[in-house]
């Protein structure tokens, strides 16, 4: 390929996924940074809760915290971690509770606008979405291999180009090495 093509391909590619780039890139820090701050979804209700907990605790099944819990909404899943009861509802609602006294509360949440909807392509495990974001990779590729052919002379891969891109990818190896 000669170097119009490559700037080409590079400069389309790169305007066709400018939207996801950027979407990516956003969502990718905040879920860096999850522990610190996490604002895909925000709670703007909460109540004071108490779930009758069952004398022994091989009765605390999905059918029995599906019945206790049937009107605060529909059951989707549960979780205890740390004494800590967690059930999840759908339409973004939680319910903490003491494993042991039951007590707690609930809290209704709702997506924060844009950044939330961002970190929701991020983390989506829908095939369809799946798949796009495969080819999204493979056009990242693209772009990536394709910006490193555009440069020529001094300022070329051959010339000081390559010296950088080894620079780059020494800091992912020693993470790898030492961290993981």
């Amino acid at each position: 390929m000669d170097n119009i093509t490559n700037r080409s391909l590079h400069r389309d590619i790169a305007y066709f996924y400018v939207g996801l780039i950027i979407a990516f890139s956003f969502s990718g820090i905040i879920l860096n940074h999850r522990q610190d701050w996490y604002p895909m979804d925000y709670t703007y209700e909460s109540q004071d809760f108490v779930l009758e907990m069952p004398d022994n605790e091989d009765e605390l099944s999905e059918d029995y915290i599906s019945e206790e819990t049937a009107a605060l909404g529909t059951y989707d899943g549960h979780r205890i971690r740390d004494g800590k009861l967690r059930i999840y509802f759908k339409g973004n609602a939680i319910l903490d509770v003491d494993a042991t006294t039951g007590i707690g509360s609930i809290e209704y949440k709702r997506k924060v606008p844009l950044l939330g909807h961002t970190m929701f392509l991020h983390k989506s495990t829908n095939n369809f979405w799946i798949w796009y974001s495969d080819i999204f990779g493979v056009a990242m590729l693209v772009i990536a291999i394709t910006g490193l052919l555009i440069p020529v002379g001094g300022n070329g891969f051959s010339k000081r180009g390559w010296k950088l891109a080894i620079a780059g990818m020494v800091i992912p190896i020693l993470f790898l090495i030492f961290f993981s």
